[in-house]
């Protein structure tokens, strides 16, 4: 039986209770507010499976209906709902009950009218007791009456800001434990933050990278990757210069991070204005021209107020992921900003611009910072690269080869896009198209072809239809395909977290078998630089003899050329000897702490 709904949840007339007793003083966000409060019994702003299965359970609504409400309330498979995804699961057990079932079909048509609040059972004392509360709050002429949100048993205020933990996570390990798991502890109760394991020398760290670790306290996915990363990896990765071989060491804002799309490309083929047509505004310091007006690299991301921060303060702000990049120094930071606005898209995504790749050998040497790295360490980072490209600048420079050579690895994040189609005729349009597959084929070196998207992106002009007046519905298609594909970049962030950072310790992995093997070949007194440049010499053979050894598949490895220049810097004797305890610790973390730790912040109804 369904229900009638008004335009007020809780009833028209003011005076009046709704059937369930609440005053119309009590408004929804206020009541799903406590009831929030109620349900997360740890009260870190995280409500995981097994509370929320317990609180759902009031519904009264089948089990295959709840795993229904949990998997379309955590679309980003985050593992655990915060107070936002928690409203938005009460109005679906709201509709659940209406309807008696629930899909992201009907949720979407349900939502464009005001939804009732559900029924739950055993809350009656609790709803009346927040009723009183609120009145009382609101009466000026209660005597003595507290003017601060309700509270809960526990002290906890009912009404707070939404997205801000009172438990930050901030450090590497938990506190308030009971339990201790390899130097790292794990916090139960109320209390759940990380502390800072302070300086360690190389053999501490070492050592509590082969002690076993508790997932049984984390309250996220992201939780779990920051507990394995900075007590089991980390250590590993900084004992064999892991860092200074591929991507820079991972700090927790790099997990905490917001997804990102990295853009590249030539001058001139539209980077810019891409983003202006995603955002459908300006971001300020923008600027947009047929020459190479983008000298920089910008992220542009969320804030209330527009402002523009320079690289030098964005590195030394420790919530925000960008202190990496201090390792290209005051050369690159010169030309490195944030840019900030207030836009819908921009609270869930980042988009990074980038200047135009060149194709002179004189204006690339002129540059100050090393291009080629800095792309690589952003798209280590993204979610989405997209590379595009002009009908009038199909010809891919060296330098912007060297630039996609940087993105091995990185396949499944590729998007390629030929943007201002519309400014070629339809039989242009067929040649340039199989100009750029031929051209991507040779760069990419792959008999895959990537994924390419052709239309006009651009916020002040309408799609020409006078060169190809046929196109016009094939680019409306293609642009609601890339940008179907961009939305759902946030429901896709956590996995890709999890991708990222397997992909990580597999490439960790492969580097610390790489060093322990020429390690065990340098000579113990006498000859070091000879062997050492022997091993060098012969790097593609050694490499040859790990990959038997360890029955490795052979397109893990490094390029040979890229890891012999890093490794001439290095004395091979410096590194320590690979112990069997310490790859055992490598296994462990892919084959049983990252596979616990997904299937346990799964859906709790599976």
């Amino acid at each position: 039986m369904h229900r009638e709904q008004s335009g007020n949840p809780f009833g028209d007339d003011a005076q009046q209770l709704d059937p369930r007793g609440f005053s119309v003083t009590v408004d929804r966000d206020t009541l799903y507010s406590s009831w929030f409060q109620l349900a997360d019994a740890d009260h870190d702003n995280k409500l995981t499976g097994p509370d929320a299965v317990k609180f759902f359970e009031r519904s009264q609504l089948p089990r295959p209906v709840l795993a229904k409400v949990w998997a379309l309330a955590d679309n980003a498979r985050k593992g655990y709902l915060d107070q936002s995804t928690f409203a938005k699961a009460m109005d679906m057990i709201s509709i659940a009950q209406s309807t008696g079932d629930i899909s992201a079909d009907i949720y979407r048509q349900k939502s464009a009218k005001p939804i009732e609040t559900p029924q739950l059972a055993g809350l009656e004392k609790h709803n009346q007791k927040l009723q009183e509360e609120m009145q009382a709050a609101q009466n000026p002429f209660t005597n003595g009456a507290s003017t601060s949100a309700p509270t809960v048993p526990h002290g906890e205020p009912l009404v707070q800001p939404r997205g801000i933990n009172r438990t930050p996570s901030n450090s590497y390990t938990y506190k308030g434990s009971s339990q201790s798991a390899g130097g790292a502890t794990y916090g139960g109760g109320a209390q759940s933050s990380f502390v800072s394991p302070g300086k360690q020398t190389t053999k501490e760290a070492l050592r509590r990278a082969r002690k076993p670790l508790s997932m049984k306290h984390c309250t996220s996915i992201i939780d779990g990757l920051k507990t394995i990363y900075f007590n089991k990896i980390k250590p590993l990765e900084e004992a064999y210069k892991f860092g200074s071989f591929f991507s820079s060491l991972l700090t927790e804002s790099d997990f905490e991070a917001k997804p990102s799309v990295l853009l590249l490309g030539q001058y001139s083929t539209g980077k810019t204005t891409f983003i202006k047509h995603l955002l459908g505004r300006d971001y300020p310091g923008i600027h947009i021209g047929p020459e190479p007006t983008t000298d920089r690299f910008v992220v542009v991301t969320h804030a209330l107020e527009e402002r523009r921060t320079p690289g030098n303060t964005l590195i030394v702000q420790p919530d925000q992921p960008w202190q990496g990049l201090a390792q290209y120094g005051n050369g690159f930071l010169a030309k490195f900003e944030a840019a900030s606005c207030a836009n819908k898209l921009l609270e869930e995504v980042t988009l990074v611009d980038t200047p135009g790749v060149l194709s002179g050998e004189k204006q690339r040497i002129e540059r100050t910072y090393n291009f080629i790295d800095v792309c690589g360490w952003f798209a280590a980072r993204c979610d989405l690269i997209l590379l595009l490209f002009d009908p009038h600048k199909l010809d891919i420079s060296d330098e912007f080869k060297q630039v996609i050579s940087t993105l091995r690895g990185h396949d499944d994040k590729v998007r390629v896009v030929l943007n201002k189609a519309d400014q070629v005729d339809q039989q242009q349009l067929m040649r340039v198209y199989g100009a750029l597959m031929w051209s991507l084929g040779k760069v990419f070196k792959s008999p895959e072809v990537c994924k390419v998207y052709i239309g006009s992106f651009n916020a002040d002009k309408p799609i020409r239809t006078d060169m190809n007046p046929s196109g016009e519905e094939l680019f409306n298609k293609e642009q609601s395909d890339l940008l179907q594909d961009l939305f759902e970049i946030p429901q896709r962030s956590c996995d890709r977290k999890v991708n990222e950072f397997v992909k990580r310790v597999r490439a960790a992995k492969i580097h610390i078998l790489i060093m322990g093997h020429l390690r065990k070949k340098m000579p113990a007194m006498m000859g070091k630089q000879k062997a050492q440049e022997k091993l060098l010499a012969n790097l593609q053979t050694e490499f040859g003899m790990v990959q038997r050894e360890y029955h490795l598949p052979a397109g893990d490895f490094p390029d040979v050329v890229r890891y012999r220049e890093i490794l001439q810097a290095y004395d091979i004797t410096t590194f320590p000897k690979l112990r069997e305890s310490m790859l055992k610790a490598i296994e462990d973390s892919l084959s049983v702490d990252i596979p616990s730790l997904v299937r346990q912040f799964d859906n709790p109804y599976a």
